[in-house]
């Protein structure tokens, strides 16, 4: 048996998503025969200390504190984009350039302008052989890859109505300190990118239509926060006397939509939705069936067919079989996967289109038109909600 070509890979950032990244990349070739051997090579970040603190935590090779010496070095292939938004573009574009493949965060900037130049970049690289990718990791859950197979199939006809909901509760707490994603400069906007753009991807990925116009409202339940305090997870508890900052993000995001297929939308993203703590959901209503998935019970997926009238229900497909997508790799049937499988099966297919010579998905170009709905979504709230085309 030949031993595998190495991918030298480069990782900017270290927190939630670099420890999801990382743990991802030291896995997928331990379940997946891999055309390329993932090699974590470096990391970077700007504290000396615990950026190599945690290259030693998370398995990297060596720690950078320049995101640019990473790409300078010749021993890194791919780079691997994980921190906040408004740094992606300079990031990514510098990356392709330079001629890495980059996997990148969602959403892709914090601007349309932003991800239209990484989209131009990207497409300039792809001539050259270089691959780029967006992380909406979601698409690679198996029961929403399944949905997707299920449409593509024919299974649920006409697709005529779409509902997606991410709701989440980890910023109830009025005390809970302002970090980064409740700063706009930094993260774009508040639960509209951060997790809206997970269901915006997803609904268009799954039916196999773009949304093309919306009608929508944003809130800020509250508008200031304190700068600092003990910081859990992604929130925490601020300081009872810290002197307080504003939020200058969204708290809520619904919207309204047309897809370009006909299909009707209703989107809505928040991280105010006491008890509700990751719970990704997607309906789609065909002309012939329907499916439900919430990603609170993950390894499940709801169907109903028409077909099997007068006694039709839904029913519950425990998406854990061999021939499901991705879970033969895993454990034997009934044993179900967790949030991080789906990075690992990112992984899985990114090196796969990178040895075969193909572009992966979602591209940047992709993700350019989520970044559009984004857009468009802002600027029907501005606008009393005025119906905007994407």
């Amino acid at each position: 048996m030949t031993e595998s070509k190495a991918l030298r890979v480069g990782m900017v950032g270290y927190a939630f998503m670099g420890a999801a990244h990382s743990h991802a990349w030291r896995t997928a070739p331990r379940f997946f025969d891999l055309p390329l051997a993932p090699e974590l090579t470096a990391v970077a970040g700007r504290d000396p200390e615990r950026v190599a603190a945690a290259a030693a935590k998370l398995g990297w090779a060596s720690a950078e504190t320049d995101w640019r010496r990473l790409i300078e070095r010749d021993d890194i292939d791919l780079i691997d984009i994980c921190t906040p938004g408004d740094t992606h573009a300079e990031i990514a574009i510098a990356a392709l350039e330079a001629g890495k493949h980059v996997l990148c965060e969602k959403p892709l900037a914090n601007s349309v302008a932003e991800a239209e130049r990484m989209a131009v970049v990207a497409d300039a690289a792809a001539a050259r052989g270089v691959a780029s990718m967006c992380g909406f990791s979601y698409r690679r859950t198996p029961a929403l890859a399944l949905a997707k197979r299920l449409v593509d199939s024919g299974a649920l006809g006409s697709i005529r109505h779409v509902r997606a909901q991410y709701l989440q509760d980890w910023l109830t707490d009025e005390n809970a300190p302002l970090t980064w994603r409740l700063d706009k400069s930094k993260s774009g906007s508040g639960s509209l990118g951060d997790i809206g753009a997970h269901i915006i991807d997803a609904a268009q990925w799954i039916s196999g239509q773009s949304i093309g116009g919306v009608s929508a409202l944003l809130e800020t339940f509250v508008k200031e926060r304190p700068k600092g305090g003990d910081f859990v997870g992604l929130g925490g508890r601020g300081g009872a006397e810290a002197a307080k900052g504003p939020v200058t993000v969204d708290d809520a995001a619904i919207f309204s939509a047309r897809l370009d297929g006909g299909a009707v939308g209703v989107f809505e993203a928040t991280r105010f939705a006491l008890g509700r703590k990751n719970a990704m959901r997607l309906e789609l209503n065909g002309s012939k069936a329907s499916l439900a998935f919430d990603f609170e019970d993950m390894n499940s997926l709801w169907f109903y067919d028409s077909a099997d009238e007068p006694n039709a229900g839904f029913r519950k497909i425990q998406v854990t079989e061999p021939e499901h997508p991705y879970t033969g790799h895993w454990w034997p049937v009934g044993h179900g996967l967790g949030y991080e499988h789906a990075f690992t099966h990112q992984v899985v297919d990114l090196v796969e289109a990178i040895a075969a010579g193909n572009q992966p998905a979602p591209s940047f170009a992709d993700a350019l038109q989520v970044q559009r709905v984004l857009a468009a979504v802002e600027a029907s709230a501005a606008d009393d909600s005025c119906w905007t085309k994407v």
